[in-house]
């Protein structure tokens, strides 16, 4: 075959360093051994072959989970080259899936825009899989190549001859490095293809579950207007959808956004397919082109008088739904995880773009103009409203507001990293926890019943509610405007309530509360949840704590003893002190999940179906879910 700058070949892979590393520390690479990084292993795979569609390249991936534990990801993409690598001496298929940081490189024609380098992370998942699959389509033939932990079985082979192109990759994930699970979640992976579907239009996307039968199809025309459209379906949307897309200096922008009712935002962030979660120029050119817009526009049409103050950033996100995609060659991010942008051109790219369409969409769309003028006009006036209560609170001095609740038993070191803060259901529950803990690094703060639906109320509402200002100042953050994550007093907040219907209420209300204005907490990694045990299973002078119903049928039948005493904690009151610590407080033994972005948006979302104005969703929310329901708490 004539090699051009369009292919790419054994030469052109980078070799920076080899796999030992990565089954030693699996956590430097995949962030985790948890359930989310076993999903990373999919994330690094199936973002190979969304390079291979942006680049123009690949327009069908199919991923299956097999029944055996495996997943296979297929692309109908270029392939991986197969030829011998000069430095390595080996096949450079063999290169990319068995050395660290092996993989396509930029320039020689490689891929004008990709997350990172082209099958760099391919190498990680190998070495953390149990055994991985390579099928490669390319010059008519079929190339076949087995490994173990990263270890090659066995040469390249070649297998017979094919018609078509594309990478095939199999591989099953190390129980031994995954520890709490290796099972795949079909509904995790169907998110993550559907929101990549929406980001590279006209790609077909498939999953097939093997083990249920389950399969899903993905195509979107509409890019990010279908995506706007997807994550606004249960909001009171306010006007139409504005949606554009155009290349600036060499950086494809994509915008789209929609208002709704809702007091908080939802702005999500991408480059080249990547979510950056801490934004970066781009989103901040998005942010200052949308207010200057407004303003501009609410001046021009007179609403906005000479002699007011401009409308802010945060008056005119409030309710906004918006989707900014950027596609860059070779962005800069800023630190290792690629979760901000760092490209300054980014920044005038979006803004110009921008700026420009969202204001002929304002001339050219009166009735969803005005309705986004009043909504940011009322998110204005509630804005001083809460400046105004945080002023009053302020002015009564330190005696209330910035003196801690008197219900916080706070602990006696000030070292932020050392220090947990245990938020308790109830003065019962708080009792035994002020008695259990360590003194030293852990503080109780008690919420007296269900604390306020914050889905449903604005800024200025909080300040004047009494538990959740409690738990404000006692975090240190302070909230809205003022918010300063590096004055949080606590760097584990733990989230304790009762194993019940009520405690599981308040635990989404928490959480709610948490996703809508402290969300930097949940990013930063400091917000938990304890599990305290379901029961307490006793025989003689001995005695086992269970979490869930599985784990107390197994002790059961694993010893072979008639039981005195199986007693059920419905709720943390009833344990005494030194059981509360020895089973949901002790270090050394508790357990607890640490709560992500994903986790508080499905609370939130079930919260939003549960609580909000709408009856219908509710009634088939719960309908849907009655036969599940075994034994209810009145």
């Amino acid at each position: 075959m004539t090699k051009t700058t369009q292919d790419y070949w054994a030469e052109n892979i980078q070799v920076l360093e080899w796999l030992e590393p990565v089954r030693k520390r699996p956590w430097m690479y995949i962030g985790s051994t948890d359930e989310r990084g076993l999903h990373h292993l999919v994330w690094e795979i199936v973002d190979n072959s969304i390079d291979e569609a942006i680049a123009g390249h690949c327009d069908t991936i199919t991923v299956t989970l097999h029944s055996d534990g495996a997943c296979s990801v297929q692309d109908n993409g270029r392939w991986i080259p197969t030829g011998v690598h000069p430095k390595t001496g080996v096949s450079a298929l063999e290169t990319t899936l068995t050395v660290l940081h092996a993989g396509w490189k930029f320039g020689w024609g490689g891929y004008k825009v990709s997350g990172w380098l082209h099958w760099v992370g391919s190498s990680v998942v190998n070495a953390l899989s149990t055994r991985m699959e390579a099928t490669v389509h390319r010059e008519g033939k079929i190339f076949y190549q087995a490994y173990e932990q990263g270890k090659v079985l066995a040469p390249v082979e070649t297998i017979w001859d094919s018609k078509i192109t594309g990478t095939t990759i199999k591989f099953w994930p190390d129980a031994s490095i995954f520890k709490i699970t290796t099972n795949l979640d079909y509904t995790t992976i169907v998110n993550r293809l559907r929101q990549q579907a929406y980001l590279t239009k006209w790609i077909t996307l498939l999953i097939h579950d093997e083990r249920s039968g389950d399969k899903y199809k993905f195509y979107f025309e509409g890019g990010i207007k279908s995506y706007v459209h997807f994550l606004n379906k249960k909001e009171d949307v306010l006007g139409e959808i504005f949606y554009t897309e155009k290349e600036k200096n060499n950086i494809m922008v994509e915008v789209s956004l929609q208002y709704n009712k809702e007091y908080s935002n939802n702005i999500i962030s991408f480059v080249n397919n990547v979510h950056t979660p801490e934004g970066g120029s781009h989103l901040t050119g998005f942010r200052t082109a949308l207010t200057r817009t407004i303003n501009k526009y609410a001046r021009d049409k007179g609403i906005l008088k000479e002699k007011d103050q401009n409308l802010t950033n945060e008056d005119v996100v409030e309710g906004i739904m918006a989707v900014i995609s950027v596609k860059i060659e070779d962005p800069q991010f800023e630190g290792q995880t690629k979760a901000k942008l760092g490209t300054p051109e980014a920044r005038w790219a979006v803004d110009s773009v921008f700026a420009e369409k969202f204001a002929e969409f304002l001339e050219e769309d009166p009735k969803t103009s005005k309705a986004i003028i009043e909504k940011v006009f009322l998110a204005a006036k509630a804005r001083l409203a809460a400046r105004a209560a945080r002023d009053t609170v302020i002015r009564k001095g330190a005696l209330e507001w910035m003196t801690l609740p008197g219900k916080l038993a706070d602990c006696s070191s000030r070292d932020p990293i050392k220090s947990e803060l245990y938020i308790v259901e109830g003065d019962s529950a708080g009792g035994s926890a002020k008695q259990g803990r360590d003194r030293e690094t852990q503080a109780i703060l008690p919420l007296k019943g269900k604390i306020l639906n914050t889905e449903q109320a604005r800024i200025d509402k909080i300040f004047a509610n009494g538990e959740v200002k409690n738990l404000i100042i006692a975090l240190g953050t302070s909230i809205g405007e003022t918010f300063d994550i590096s004055k949080l007093r606590y760097h584990r907040i733990v989230i304790m309530t009762d194993a019940d219907v009520d405690g599981a209420h308040i635990r989404t209300l928490l959480l709610t509360f948490f996703f809508r204005y402290l969300k930097e907490i949940i990013d930063g990694g400091y917000l938990y949840i304890a599990q305290p045990p379901l029961y307490k299973l006793t025989k003689w002078k001995k005695s086992w704590y269970v979490y869930t119903e599985e784990e107390k049928q197994e002790i059961m039948n694993r010893e072979d003893i008639i039981w005195e005493n199986i007693q059920r904690y419905k709720g943390l009151g009833e344990m005494n002190p030194e059981q509360l610590w020895e089973t949901t407080m002790d270090p050394n033994e508790r357990k607890m999940f640490k709560v992500t972005i994903d986790d508080a948006q499905k609370a939130d979302d079930v919260f939003k179906t549960l609580m909000w104005w709408e009856v219908a969703p509710r009634r088939r929310f719960i309908q849907s879910r009655a036969k599940d329901v075994e034994n209810l708490d009145v």
